[in-house]
């Protein structure tokens, strides 16, 4: 009896993982070897990616709100641990927002923690 190797389901295999890699660079886009490294190596660094994201933009708030204390003549670390103390229950990136666009609402703020 011969052997049963489904090309369809195959082929549409190899298929999916070219379409993904279109537009990459020599081998890489026609090559089914090559493109499916390529590809894996890629998604794994998109993974990645959006955590490392994240991570930025927290350190990038935090310098904006540190720079709107440091005006004011307070350390990040007093504002926010003065800012749990009261109660007030304001993210980072809300604070760092008001810090950079409404400069005098992040003042009076800063003026009822302390």
């Amino acid at each position: 009896m011969p052997r049963s190797v489904n090309a369809v389901a195959s082929r549409a295999r190899r298929k999916k993982i070219l379409k993904q890699a279109k537009g990459f660079y020599g081998k890489r886009k026609n090559v089914y070897t090559v493109a499916k490294n390529v590809l894996e190596k890629g998604l794994r660094y998109k993974y990645v990616g959006r955590k490392i994201k994240k991570r930025d933009y927290r350190s990038l708030w935090i310098a904006r709100i540190n720079a709107g204390c440091r005006e004011e003549g307070i350390s990040y670390s007093q504002f926010m641990g003065k800012l749990t103390a009261k109660g007030i229950d304001l993210n980072r990136k809300v604070l760092a927002d008001l810090a950079m666009n409404e400069p005098e609402s992040f003042k009076q703020l800063i003026s009822q923690v302390k």
